[in-house]
């Protein structure tokens, strides 16, 4: 369930008559708990509770339902029970249908509220369903009840209407739709005259079955369009009771005033969302939720996609917000040194290319509102009309819904913030009519001119594509005046890989990264706006951009092809932030891990590195964002130290039938003498991380005819003949004539093999590594080090090496993702002494032994960071102390240290690497007189 959802069956529960024998069960229910899971509770199997009348999920909640005046004292007895304890419950909550009262456990927060009420609480509650809680939706949840609620009333029409879902329609259905928002906040703050008159009227002139709503509506609308002086003459003449609403028009109520057809059922939604208080409507919460509701994909996760404050922040304060702060302090109360500071921030230009529905520009508006705010405060001006004007904040979305959105929801914050700063009756006197201006653009990012959007000055300007088919002829012209400012571009563009882009998406990306068209074919979506933002610093290049992006921007090959261009276009990253998850409101915390980098024009300022809490000021930020370094990682095809060779394992490419599982191979070894000289063991990844057992034939050349009196080989070397001959690969079907052998053999271990997993779980402390023997083949779905000295196993089990992969090898989605040309060979290792070499021995050693003692515990189970084995954490962590005091005498202090020092070291021995030619070269030429 997503949080919308959770909210609708917790107000329904609140508005059911008390059963004190249902509620615990009903309660649970609301939050998303499987009915198996409820009968288990109701038989008495599952619920531990010691409290009467009490109901304890494990891991998750314990409730009691108490009599009358009780509830205090239950909550107490729920506190203090051994079961809320060993059952490890998050919240407890105690009730008696007259008032109910919760704590969250870890925290010591708690609510205590009248038992109809407990629905405005449920962000509180948010966790009991694995969603992450945000403050803002926990603080207020009339957000997600408005989402709700209007999310019901669109599905409902468009059910009712199904020609306004068609795609030539939708537009109109999107644009109701926030003619409605408007309305509804409208009434509740004192736009409209009177309480409540936009649903009063509704309610009053419309018919209970729905069958004249869109007739009362479409006149609303349609009054709302005409100035209060021109009305007398309006054609046909509005009615009396559409008179009392103000001329609003700015677009928004211009154009058709057509109203979808209502049910009985839509108007009682549309009048349950009007009963909502849309004066607490947080427009930066409201507006990337209630996209969702016009959006097909999207609707099935309402919510999900709100982006929270500090998150936003985090690009925003960087970027510009923290300098302004600065120069607030440093002004103190000189009037004119404020003066200048309120003057620089009306010329400010925030655009978001990306912008959805103006979750950013929103935030920046509000943080800029404050700032100014505390000008006027110090200078003696409080009721000030504001001089940061709306247009300054720059928008294009290639949808039209959120687009009108975030212009919507800009508007609502202006007018939020006149009433904190100035007041409601100065707010009032200058919110209507709102401006027509247009400064929200609907279009594709990747194909505008983003000069044409947010041009340094100037006057007039028009908006334009690239091409013909990419123009949108329909947009209002930007023509307000544009004084030059400082400009900063931000947001949260989409990602999607290379390998999940549609066709038109690589179209885009390939325009956005025409002057360097390589880069189209391999990089993430997101990279199209730095693209675009290199275009832009070129033309107007005093500005400054941050983008949300993965962080495999910022990892293995993407980060060694796309920021050497980035750099060599004149840019420079001026800060980021390492890599972190970006929560939303999905269930289980799921989240994407992010990079936020800020990139401008070369500069002799400081650039700042943001990690976790702390943040690092250094001279430069390199492509894989660590300080004071540029160097970027390539492939070689040979180890820049004195590691061993590391080579792909083996592939078969035979139709499964050279390969054998547990079963098939005793049975072969058993009853087939000539055939059980040719099994050996078959390790890949899978087989090597959960212990899995698979066998193979390996069958040498001059061993071929003996092979085939085996009756069951010579049968399986006749069906891989037949697979490989259909191939439609042809050096497959060269093969063909060849079916005893693997169509690829990279290399087979006279004695030991080290086999390296090709794909690995992030989660685990170190990553993955066996030994073997020759009697294993090692699959093509690994790498393997061949009679390789045992060291280099100690090397690749390290804290050091995991680092290194999951920073120059980049992921594959969450799992480290690992390559022998691009993580093995660059991996830069100090001379060894063979001193170190035996301490590095002995520690792969006892990892392997320690790894022995829990036979038949695999990888998978050894390596799971909650239950590894003391005896072998201790000896990774000896191995990892031997092989750090090799390279700095000391243990490293953390990742970003040992990353400092690997590329340090990198460095200087590719740069060794790259003179010795040259060094020759001048050996060998003759001295020229």
């Amino acid at each position: 369930m997503n949080a919308v959802e959770i909210e609708s069956a917790v107000s329904d529960l609140a508005a059911q008559p008390f059963d004190a024998a249902e509620f615990p069960y009903a309660f649970l229910a609301a939050f998303g708990n499987k009915e198996t899971t409820l009968k288990r509770l109701r038989t008495g199997n599952n619920n531990a509770s010691d409290v009467p009348g009490g109901v304890l999920l494990r891991n998750n909640i314990h409730i009691a339902v108490c009599d009358a005046g009780a509830v205090g004292e239950s909550l107490r007895t729920l506190r203090d029970s051994p079961a809320t304890t060993k059952a490890k419950a998050k919240f407890i909550l105690a009730t008696d249908g007259q008032t109910l009262e919760a704590e969250e456990l870890i925290s010591g927060e708690t609510i205590a509220c009248a038992f109809e009420d407990f629905p405005n609480h449920f962000g509180f509650l948010l966790p009991l369903a694995g969603i992450s809680t945000i403050k803002e939706i926990k603080d207020n949840p009339i957000d997600v009840r408005a989402t709700g609620r209007l999310n019901k009333l669109y599905v409902e029409l468009l059910r009712e209407n199904p020609d306004w879902a068609r795609e030539e329609r939708r537009s109109d259905m999107n644009h109701f739709m926030a003619r409605l928002v408007f309305c509804f906040f409208a009434e509740d703050t004192d736009i409209f005259n009177g309480k409540g008159l936009f649903t009063q009227t509704v309610d009053q002139m419309s018919a209970n079955d729905g069958s004249n709503t869109h007739q009362v509506l479409s006149e609303i609308f349609r009054a709302m369009n005409i100035k209060a002086t021109e009305r007398a003459n309006a054609d046909p003449r509005l009615p009396n009771w559409a008179n009392g609403f103000p001329y609003v028009n700015g677009g928004l109520f211009s154009g058709s005033t057509e109203v979808p057809r209502f049910t009985r059922m839509a108007r009682t939604y549309l009048m349950h969302a009007g009963a909502l208080s849309w004066r607490e409507i947080n427009p930066d919460i409201f507006g990337s939720m209630i996209q969702a509701v016009a959006d097909d994909d999207e609707r099935g996760a309402l919510g999900m996609h709100y982006t929270s404050v500090p998150n936003i922040l985090k690009v925003l304060n960087p970027l510009f917000l923290d300098d302004l702060r600065a120069a607030l302090a440093e002004a103190g109360d000189n009037e004119r040194k404020l003066l200048n500071l309120r003057k620089r921030m009306a010329r400010i230009r925030v655009f978001d290319p990306a912008c959805g529905s103006g979750n950013f520009l929103v935030i920046a508006y509000k943080q800029m509102r404050e700032i100014e705010a505390e000008i006027n405060r110090r200078r003696g001006e409080l009721h000030l009309r504001s001089e940061v004007p709306l247009t300054n904040f720059r928008g294009i979305e290639l949808r039209d819904f959120p687009a009108e959105i975030a212009r919507l929801a800009l508007i609502i914050a202006e007018f939020q913030c006149d009433v904190i700063y100035r007041g409601q009756k100065d707010a009032l006197a200058e919110f209507l009519p709102l401006d027509a201006q247009n400064w929200i653009v609907c279009g594709n990012a990747l194909r505008l001119d983003w000069l044409s959007i947010c041009p340094p000055t100037g006057t007039g300007v028009k908006v334009v594509g690239d091409d013909l088919f990419n123009t949108p002829l329909d947009q209002t012209e930007i023509d307000f005046v544009n004084e030059g400012g400082e400009t900063y571009i931000c947001g949260n563009p989409p990602y999607r890989g290379s390998k999940w882009q549609t066709e038109e998406q690589k179209a885009d990306l390939a325009n956005a990264w025409s002057r360097h068209p390589k880069l189209a074919k391999t990089t993430d979506f997101v990279t199209g706006w730095f693209a675009r933002f290199l275009d832009y610093a070129d033309k107007e290049p005093t500005a400054i951009s941050a983008f949300v992006a993965t962080n495999s921007v910022c990892q293995g090959q993407q980060a060694s092809d796309v920021w050497p261009n980035v750099f060599g276009r004149g840019c420079e990253i001026r800060f980021a932030h390492t890599s972190f998850k970006w929560n939303n409101l999905a269930s289980n915390n799921a989240a994407v891990t992010v990079v936020i980098v800020g990139l401008g024009k070369k500069s002799n300022a400081s650039k700042f590195l943001f990690e976790s809490e702390l943040v690092k000021q250094c001279s430069a930020i390199g492509p894989y964002l660590l300080p004071n370094s540029l160097a970027y990682v390539e492939k070689t095809s040979q180890p820049i130290g004195e590691q061993a060779p590391m080579l792909f394992g083996n592939m078969p490419r035979d139709g499964g039938h050279l390969l054998m599982d547990t079963e098939v191979a005793a049975k072969v070894a058993i009853g087939d003498v000539v055939a059980q000289r040719f099994i050996k063991r078959f390790c890949g990844s899978e087989e090597l991380i959960n212990g899995k057992l698979r066998y193979c034939f390996w069958i040498e050349d001059e061993a071929v005819e003996e092979a085939k009196k085996s009756h069951f080989i010579a049968q399986c070397l006749k069906l891989v003949a037949e697979n490989r001959s259909n191939s439609p690969a042809e050096s497959t079907r060269q093969f063909a004539k060849r079916p005893h052998r693997f169509v690829q053999i990279a290399g087979v271990s006279e004695k030991t093999a080290i086999i390296i997993p090709t794909v690995s779980s992030e989660t685990r402390p170190y990553l993955p590594v066996g030994y073997s023997t020759s009697e294993t083949i090692v699959s093509n779905l690994a790498f393997a080090l061949y009679d390789a000295p045992l060291w280099n196993m100690a090397l690749i089990a390290s804290r050091l090496h995991l680092v290194w992969i999951g920073t120059v090898c980049g992921k594959m989605k969450t799992d480290f993702r690992y390559s022998n040309t691009l993580g093995w060979n660059t991996f830069p290792v100090p001379l060894l002494t063979e001193q170190n070499k035996a301490d590095l021995t002995r520690c792969a050693e006892d990892i392997l032994l320690a790894r022995e003692a829990h036979f038949p515990a695999t990888i998978a189970d050894l390596y799971d960071p909650e239950t590894m084995p003391d005896n072998l954490r201790h000896a990774h962590e000896r191995n990892d102390e031997v092989l750090e005091r090799i390279y700095i005498g000391r243990r490293f202090k953390n990742d970003t240290e040992r990353l400092e020092k690997l590329f340090e070291l990198y460095t200087k021995m590719t740069a060794a690497d790259k003179a010795k030619p040259a060094a020759k070269a001048t050996r060998g030429r003759k001295k020229t007189v």
